[in-house]
């Protein structure tokens, strides 16, 4: 039953794929499975779509060593000063989602701790994971805001910056001589993949490709590229995989939760947007680097979004590597500060109602 759920995903996100061609819509490998998924859960009852989560490994792997193999090193010739445009950047954008759960815990009557956990541009893995530790936080709730924020800006970016896309290399077909070297290279950043899983590293399906490739070029190793048939591939496991965070069960929230977090979700889109207006201005970048060096999507979404729209794909790594560090480093001991004063107070107040009842 499994296989035929699969395959049944397979078949609605390959449809997703030829619509999204037909009106040459942008990233259609990507967002064509993610339309086409999320929307067949609200029509497909009968039948229990599932697609597994080492799928969406797999596509990461892809683009991981994709990403490592196109990785320009004089990125960092002017490393000083792009840090601390990163830093002012990501402490911006965290003052204003603290001021955004404010109007979260206000219009929606959410309790702070929750509303707080909503906002944080964090990976939904890890405020998740975050979510579950913390007491009086709803999980339910906290990922809901996280899978609209995502998937809003994996779907409306590549919309924003459509005139401006960059075609591919779409010369790199198939190829029989290049498919061992090929298979070799995916099958060693899947096994390191998992040794970095082991060590709890960030996005390990992700992040540890790209180290390896970038290590073994530094070695001057013969790389094999990932052919833009492969890289299809592998959008089309991402895509279906994020179209499946959004559940039906999430939309019994209530309209009040559901509007704000939508609203929520947007107005981080327009923050992130201005500020990757600044990046393209004062570094010279494209709109499409610009964006999605800033979007909160998500490391491994914006950067394969990046290989897809022609964006530079070591700028966008960068600036997403550096905010996926400050939010680990600084954001999450921050939240866990925030969130102990918030119990202290809790704690105090009902001491208070309680001497007063006595």
């Amino acid at each position: 039953m499994k296989v035929l759920s699969i395959i049944l995903v397979t078949f609605i996100s390959l449809i997703g794929v030829v619509i999204f061609e037909l009106f040459s819509f942008p990233v259609p490998w990507m967002l064509g499975p993610l339309f086409a998924v999320l929307l067949s859960q609200f029509f497909i009852k009968k039948v229990s779509l599932e697609w597994p989560s080492y799928f969406r490994n797999i596509g990461l792997v892809i683009v991981g060593a994709a990403i490592g193999h196109s990785f320009q090193f004089d990125l960092f010739a002017g490393m000083g000063w792009l840090i601390l445009f990163m830093l002012i950047l990501n402490l911006t954008l965290v003052l204003l989602t603290t001021i955004m759960a404010l109007g979260v815990e206000k219009f929606s009557h959410i309790p702070l701790k929750t509303a707080i956990t909503c906002t944080v541009p964090g990976g939904i893995s890890q405020i998740v994971t975050f979510a579950e530790e913390e007491k009086d936080i709803n999980l339910a709730i906290v990922t809901y805001f996280h899978v609209i924020r995502v998937i809003s800006i994996v779907m409306l970016i590549p919309f924003f910056v459509s005139g401006h896309v960059v075609k591919g290399d779409d010369h790199l077909g198939f190829s029989i001589s290049t498919l061992l070297p090929l298979g070799l290279l995916i099958l060693a950043c899947w096994v390191f993949a998992l040794i970095g899983k082991k060590l709890k590293l960030p996005v390990p399906f992700f992040l540890t490709p790209v180290f390896l490739v970038l290590i073994l070029q530094l070695t001057s190793f013969n790389i094999p590229e990932v052919p833009v048939w492969l890289l299809h591939i592998a959008q089309l496991f991402i895509g279906a995989y994020i179209g499946f965070l959004l559940k039906p069960s999430m939309l019994k929230l209530g309209a009040r939760v559901i509007t704000i977090g939508i609203v929520s979700a947007l107005v981080l889109l327009g923050i992130t947007l201005a500020q990757g207006w600044m990046v393209s201005y004062f570094f010279n970048y494209s709109l499409p680097t610009g964006f999605l060096s800033t979007a909160a999507g998500g490391l491994d979404q914006m950067s394969l979004l990046a290989t897809a729209i022609g964006a530079d794909i070591s700028a966008v790594t960068v600036f997403q590597m550096f905010r996926l560090l400050f939010i680990f480093i600084i954001v999450f001991p921050m939240l866990k500060v925030v969130c102990n004063w918030i119990d202290r107070r809790n704690g105090q107040i009902q001491d208070a109602k309680v001497d007063v009842s006595n």
